[in-house]
């Protein structure tokens, strides 16, 4: 295959990644927020997103990125220490409405 079918391949590969797993992943813990009690109105529900999205990218940045079809430069994986930091922010951004929540019980 020439490289533009294979970037153009590796392009759709990523948008359905991205897709699936953001679908699942946003229903799953918006699921079990609505089970705790946890009110979930538009800001909580960006900063899940935004939680979410991080986390596949460096899930796709680290692992499956070298298992498309894309073969060319640029492949690298995320520096170790931007992984940590990358994946803290989307687990806090994930937490924010629980940590939003308490606030507003305490107040």
């Amino acid at each position: 295959m020439t490289l533009l079918v294979r970037t153009v391949l590796e392009v759709l590969r990523i948008a359905a990644i991205f897709l699936i797993l953001g679908v699942v992943a946003g229903f799953l813990i918006t699921s079990l927020y609505e089970m705790a009690g946890i009110d979930l109105y538009g800001a909580n529900n960006t900063l899940i997103g935004i939680g979410v999205f991080t986390l596949i990218f460096v899930l796709y940045r680290n692992r499956l990125q070298f298992s498309g079809w894309y073969k060319g430069k640029g492949r690298n994986r995320l520096f170790r220490r931007l992984t940590r930091v990358l994946v803290s922010f989307g687990c806090l951004l994930i937490l924010a409405p629980v940590v939003i929540e308490l606030i507003n019980t305490i107040i």
